[in-house]
């Protein structure tokens, strides 16, 4: 007889989590689900899902848990407090944190977890919506190499690149240097689009000749195309990516670096977000040029 699978408590079911989700309900691990909104969970619960009406409920009915929400204030109100995770779940349940936060928060949890004998890990993601529902995410982790060896099996269902960084706070530095290097490289795509247009070019065929080239990126093969077409709709939203950017600035004045590409890229997407663009997808750099 196979030994029984762990039941999964999730935590934050949006654009992201919920595909995460759905690829471990159909991998066939019992998974209860907390969200602030009952409507966003309703679609996980008629495949098997089961419902927790509070953080607190969830982490009492759970082996593992793990966090997908929207900013580090989110991640603090669910972990944090006498209603949070780490005060409620039993010892040696495993927390992994895969929202983008901060590196700071990332080892105050783990320092606060490990006086109650909890497992914790930081596993920030990068792929958007298309790797979250093809299970080909990145996955950036920090924490202790045995935990993360006895949780890599559910990575392998999320990501196609998982990798352990370092201790904890270490997956969550890897991010923002995967946030800085798409923050200028975004530049750099919405601006060869808008000059492609300018000089009369067909897009679709300027595509074709520079994503296989040097210019190739992440970026120019998977929303470029989405621009082209006007979908601005969100693999990954501008209000969360001004968040990443705005951690990132933070953790590099603690280190007293300065990155103009990172902060010109910033006070871009401020802008766009400020004529209404926050809920929109990344690409919606465009519309800057307009």
């Amino acid at each position: 007889m196979s030994e029984a699978k762990p039941t999964i408590g999730f935590v934050g079911t949006g654009v992201m989590g919920k595909s995460m989700a759905r690829r471990l309900i159909e991998a066939d691990y019992p998974m209860n689900i907390y969200t602030r909104t009952y409507s966003k969970a309703e679609e996980l619960l008629a495949i098997g899902a089961e419902w927790k009406d509070s953080v607190k409920s969830l982490a009492q009915a759970s082996d593992i848990v793990i966090t997908m929400v929207g900013y580090p204030q989110d991640v603090e109100e669910v972990y944090f407090g006498e209603d949070g995770l780490i005060a409620n779940v039993r010892p040696s349940t495993y927390l992994i944190d895969m929202t983008t936060s901060s590196p700071d928060l990332a080892r105050e949890i783990a320092d606060l977890a490990g006086e109650r004998d909890v497992h914790v890990l930081d596993a920030p993601v990068s792929g958007g919506d298309i790797g979250a529902k093809n299970g080909k995410l990145s996955i950036m982790v920090g924490g202790e190499e045995k935990d993360f060896n006895h949780v890599r099996s559910l990575f392998e269902i999320l990501g196609g690149q998982i990798v352990l960084q370092g201790p904890a706070g270490a997956g969550q530095y890897t991010k923002m240097c995967n946030q800085i290097a798409i923050a200028t490289n975004m530049i750099g795509v919405t601006e060869a689009l808008v000059y492609a247009e300018k000089a009369g070019l067909d897009p679709d065929t300027v595509l074709e000749s520079i994503s296989g080239g040097a210019a190739g990126s992440w970026s120019l093969s998977n929303l470029t195309p989405r621009v082209i077409k006007r979908d601005f709709s969100p693999g990954f939203f501008v209000k969360h990516f001004i968040k990443d950017m705005g951690i990132a600035l933070e953790s590099a004045e603690k280190m007293d670096l300065h990155l103009p590409g990172l902060k010109l890229a910033k006070q871009m997407y401020d802008r766009i977000a400020v004529d209404g663009e926050a809920d929109s997808g990344t690409q919606a750099l465009y519309k800057y040029y307009q």
